[in-house]
């Protein structure tokens, strides 16, 4: 099937979102007849210009307000389609798109609009065009895709077929089964978007917050599996009106609108068979956070390296060849990276201290590369020294890197690495909890796409984070099974806050804080003060008011409040929590404690947090970060 997108979709001037459509890797475009007009070309040259970029016209919309209407204006809007049909022709395309029409004139009524589409088909058959009809959400007398066809099925003409649009459908809450019952010769094409569930009025709400299939809450692909089954193999085409797109880079929001229409196809010829949609390995299954890698250098990486050594990690091999250190306790391995050229020293150079390398465990390392070719993901790789594993690598978040190992590359930490002796037992802690990945709000979901479409995961509703300086947008994706890969996804809109004054002191570095598991998070702390760890501290007021808020003894929130514990609850289990102090680049530790049945990270104390740590940063005369 043909890919598509409305140039309406993206930000930029015709030129620059059609360079960014044909790298993203689409087929054609949708051109809207703003973008169209506000070129300073005419429609021969706007044609050829498109053709040269390797991409055809798949529609020229939207044609408004045209059946159903009382003299003079039904005159005029033949006249009007006459006119757009000669432009069509310059262009060199053949369907139009009409919406169903909100004009007060109209006057309803199926065999009106009926008859007006037939006449109309017969003056497009004339010409060799075709005209597709589309119900809009909030259409006068036309608002409903069912509607829509019966008007189309009493048109009965050759030339007259209906639109779909996922958003006009699910946004009405219609079920998209009713489609099945639709001829497939009938449907001349397919607009697919996406839209996270909010009750507001219907056209606001399409024409600020839609977004790419598989960013929002909408049943796209149950909406997909309809359109197949009537054996409509036509243009798959995206139209997006979103606020944040129409600001955005133009290519990366082209890039992750091929992505998602990739990985919809994929779903549906899996749920569909024989659909003739691309053939990708399923999403691959995560099994969590193999090791986190550091960029340092000097004292600020001999002050992580003593930051992990009062957590309980010890140093337990150097590298063979390389600068390369790396810290362990039970399975969790950091590694701090001082080498001067590599992906570590660019990271470095740009960034400072900061988190260049994220190694996921992964069912199949293979599987995972071929997935991600399939959705044109960036791959990554530096030249290897002697002896060292080729491990396959795409690029993350940033300019970050993600290698990905399976148990066929687990043993790279014997091969590359010499072992150091050492009898300490650690802190009791046992693995990556998750990670936390900061950016600006604009990117969150593209990102969130990236998760989903790439591995098996799923996500959380979004939530607020309330800074005392702002909010953070933050959702979670998690492995589907709840207990391999983890990431909270914090969107910042301002420098003001912690995450966005992260972001603008290390020119966008991802990774604002790991957070590590233990089965016991008091004998933990207690563990960690010995070896002279620095917990974040925790004004008294939050214990005064737990104490009201939750049900626990008090000696165990006395407890909490000796070691800077904080704790949430989410109505079937309970979650503990404590932080360290900035380290170098901005990054912190977390450390958790997770009741069985706990499926969220400790929100509510978002704002405790942040107010900590602005609050210690400013007593160290230093910005608050």
């Amino acid at each position: 099937m043909k890919t598509s997108i409305a140039t309406v979709s993206i930000a930029g001037t015709l030129t620059e979102k059609l360079d960014a459509i044909a790298a993203a890797g689409f087929d054609g475009i949708e051109i809207f007849e703003q973008d169209f007009v506000t070129h300073d070309g005419g429609p021969r040259e706007v044609g050829r210009m498109i053709r040269d970029h390797g991409l055809e016209i798949t529609l020229f919309q939207p044609f408004r307000d045209f059946e159903c209407l009382p003299e003079p204006y039904r005159t005029k809007a033949f006249d009007r389609a006459k006119h757009k049909f000669d432009t069509m022709a310059e262009l060199g395309t053949d369907m139009m798109l009409i919406c169903s029409s909100v004009h007060p004139r109209s006057l309803g009524g199926i065999d009106r609009a009926a008859g007006d589409l037939s006449e109309l088909g017969e003056i497009a058959r004339e010409r060799g065009l075709k005209v597709g009809y589309e119900a809009l959400a909030w259409g006068r007398h036309v608002d409903d895709h069912r509607d829509a066809w019966e008007i189309v099925r009493r048109a009965d003409h050759p030339n007259i077929g209906l639109i779909l649009d996922s958003f006009h459908t699910l946004g009405r809450g219609i079920d998209p089964e009713t489609i099945r019952s639709i001829p497939g010769d009938k449907v001349f094409f397919v607009q697919l978007a996406d839209a996270p569930k909010i009750d507001m009025d219907l056209l606001y709400w399409s024409r600020h917050f839609r977004n790419m299939p598989g960013e929002g809450d909408f049943e796209v692909k149950r909406f997909m599996q309809a359109v197949r089954a009537t054996g409509y193999a036509g243009p798959i085409s995206l139209e997006i009106f979103n606020d944040q797109f129409r600001g955005g880079d133009p290519a990366r929001i082209a890039a992750d609108g091929y992505r998602s229409l990739v990985v919809l196809l994929d779903d549906v010829r899996r749920a569909e068979p024989d659909t003739g949609a691309p053939r990708l390995p399923a999403r691959v299954e995560t099994g969590g956070i193999a090791f986190a890698e550091f960029a340092s250098r000097g004292e600020e990486a001999d002050t992580l390296a003593r930051a992990f050594a009062s957590l309980g990690f010890t140093r337990s091999a150097r590298h063979r060849n390389k600068a390369v250190d790396l810290w362990t306790q039970g399975d969790i391995r950091l590694i701090v990276n001082r080498e001067e050229e590599g992906h570590a020293a660019t990271s470095w150079n740009a960034r400072g201290t900061c988190v260049c390398d994220i190694g996921l465990s992964v069912g199949s390392a293979a599987d995972a590369v071929t997935r991600a070719e399939g959705l044109r993901l960036e791959p990554f790789s530096q030249p290897l020294g002697p002896g060292e594993m080729a491990i396959p690598a795409i690029r993350g978040l940033s300019g970050s890197v993600m290698h990905l190992l399976d148990e066929g590359l687990s043993t790279v930490w014997e091969r590359e690495f010499v072992p150091e002796d050492t009898g300490d037992r650690g802190a009791g802690m046992t693995h990556v909890d998750h990670i936390a990945q900061t950016m600006s709000y604009d990117e969150m979901l593209g990102w969130t796409l990236f998760y989903l479409s790439l591995f098996d995961m799923t996500k959380s509703p979004m939530v607020d984070v309330i800074d005392p300086d702002g909010v953070v947008r933050s959702q979670a994706v998690e492995s589907r099974t709840g207990t391999g890969l983890r990431v909270t996804l914090n969107g910042a809109e301002t420098h003001r806050t912690l995450a966005g004054r992260f972001l603008a002191d290390t020119f966008g570095a991802s990774v604002q804080h790991v957070a590590l598991a233990t089965d016991d998070i008091f004998a933990t702390a207690e563990a960690c003060a010995a070896r002279g760890f620095e917990p974040l501290p925790i004004p008294g007021n939050y214990y005064a008011d737990l104490a009201a808020r939750v049900d626990l003894p008090d000696a165990v929130i006395e407890r909490m409040r000796a070691a800077n514990i904080l704790y949430d609850h989410d109505g079937a289990a309970g979650f503990f929590q404590f932080y360290s102090r900035a380290l170098p680049g901005g990054i912190f530790i977390e450390v958790v404690q997770r009741e069985p049945g706990y499926r969220g990270y400790g929100a509510p104390n978002a704002p405790f947090r942040i107010a900590a740590q602005k609050r210690l940063a400013r007593t160290k005369g230093m910005p608050a970060r």
